[in-house]
């Protein structure tokens, strides 16, 4: 069934990215009959928009020629969020700005060549995305139901949900995040690997809510962090007696999980070289762990706490004064380790992304084969990276075992990009989407070499607008 839509949503999806599990395997060039693809055999799969619909389309390369959504792709449901479970299926998921959802999951085709759907599912609010064993998983936190201090107020809780990749079943669990970190504020998790047997997310560090400030005072850093007045907006809303920020912003914190389930509790390790690892849109928190192909787990911040003012005059909605109290953080972007087969960090390992290259944090991150990472930047510099409109035009590859930053050369110039998408691994190189603000070009896939951070123009996508992210699947009955 054709299905047309509404993409206020995608805007999240094209600025600021969305996560792919990558495919290390370049699809081959099918051998059956034409629109047949042999089982097993593999292409790449491009979700792509054009005006209010949305498509995947499938391409044998992403080095050369072109294609399009009519003789191409499928058209299918609005997504903000994409996620490849392996080369079997792809996981799509509407940001629903806190509300209930509906996710599908899709396959390709052998008989047609061309993706269809398998399953839909229903989740609840999303924020963060990824796999464990035998599922696709989410989590976000959200004010709970359960536990409550003496004044009334609940507590919060991470919330999640397993999505069964094979009995396309669904399931839901909680844990609360209060005092999740042992230093009283709730938390959120952005991003999950998984790697030597384990699963790894960064912990983010919220601040303190009413009822973390009343069940845990002794946690409160200092007494002129907790608000008098309410302010924020999204979910950086907050009323008098929260503390909004957190109190911690010079500190990352990865939970480790050794079972299946978010019911055990997890080995924490903490550093004091980088702030917490996380890239931030509005509500959503983008993965910056990743681990390379030996196993070695690379920890990335952007160094967000520098956004934050210590202290600050605020007007309310009656045109009231406040004074707004938070910690400032310090550190710059910057990437720690924790080896393999480890759960504390390695203290011989930092670097400082701000001293190489063009000077610039980072804003997010995905793994590029072997130890290498392609890391897309932020390119004001540290004073243009506050806001949902800071400009992100800018692309690096970072050696892990070198400590190297390479600025990406190559491609379209900054002030003429309009948007990346996902990348994806096939051969040794990244491929990336790039669309520009020039009227009648193209977007263009880029396949860009980890050792030189060269970028190369390959596969043209016609008759789209906007690509939000790429991988491959094999191809099954």
């Amino acid at each position: 069934m054709k299905r047309k839509h509404y993409l206020w949503a995608l805007a999240v999806a094209l600025s600021s990215l969305t996560f792919i599990s990558c495919s290390e395997d370049e699809p081959k060039t099918p051998e059956g009959e034409a629109g047949s693809i042999p089982e097993g055999d593999s292409r790449f799969i491009i979700a792509a928009s054009a005006g209010d619909a949305v498509y995947l389309l499938t391409a044998p390369s992403l080095d050369e020629g072109q294609i399009t959504a009519y003789q191409d792709g499928l058209e299918t449901e609005s997504s903000s969020n994409w996620i490849f479970y392996g080369n079997k299926y792809l996981f799509s998921f509407q940001y629903n700005d806190g509300a209930q959802g509906t996710g599908f999951s899709y396959r390709l085709d052998a008989t047609t060549g061309k993706v269809v759907e398998a399953q839909q599912y229903t989740y609840n609010r999303t924020t963060t995305y990824g796999t464990w064993g035998e599922n696709v998983i989410t989590s976000s936190t959200n004010a709970g139901t359960k536990e409550q201090d003496a004044q009334g107020n609940y507590a919060y809780y991470l919330q999640f949900n397993y999505l069964n990749v094979d009995n396309a079943t669904s399931s839901s669990g909680s844990h609360i995040a209060e005092n999740f970190l042992g230093n009283g504020e709730r938390v959120s998790f952005a991003g999950f690997v998984e790697a030597n047997g384990k699963l790894y997310t960064s912990v983010v560090p919220m601040g303190m809510s009413h009822y973390g400030v009343n069940t845990y005072p002794d946690k409160v850093v200092d007494m002129k962090y907790i608000t008098n007045h309410s302010g924020g907006s999204g979910s950086g809303q907050y009323t008098p007696g929260m503390i909004p920020t957190t109190q911690y912003p010079d500190s990352a914190f990865v939970a480790i999980y050794s079972g299946d389930s978010f019911d055990e509790s997890p080995v924490i390790a903490r550093t004091g070289k980088i702030g917490f690892a996380s890239g931030r849109m509005r509500s959503q928190y983008y993965q910056t762990i990743w681990a390379a192909d030996n196993g070695d787990l690379y920890v990335f911040s952007p160094g967000y706490g520098r956004t934050v003012q210590a202290e600050s005059t605020v007007t309310d909605k009656d045109g009231n004064t406040h004074e707004l109290h938070r910690v400032q953080g310090q550190l710059p972007s910057g990437v720690v380790r924790i080896k393999a087969g480890q759960t504390t960090f390695d203290e011989s390992y930092y670097v400082n992304l701000e001293e190489q290259g063009n000077g610039n944090p980072m804003f997010r991150c995905w793994h590029a084969g072997g130890d290498n990472f392609l890391l897309q930047m932020y390119s004001n510099g540290v004073e243009g990276m506050a806001g949902t409109s800071a400009p992100r035009n800018e692309l690096a590859v970072f050696n892990g075992t070198q400590g190297k930053l390479t600025v990406v050369t190559g491609l379209p110039s900054s002030d003429e990009i309009s948007s990346f998408g996902t990348p994806t691994n096939a051969n040794g190189y990244a491929y990336i989407p790039v669309v520009v603000k020039t009227d009648g070009v193209p977007p263009t896939i880029y396949r860009i070499d980890p050792a030189t951070g060269v970028a190369t123009p390959g596969l043209k996508i016609m008759s789209i607008s906007s690509v939000s992210a790429l991988g491959s699947l094999s191809a099954s009955k």
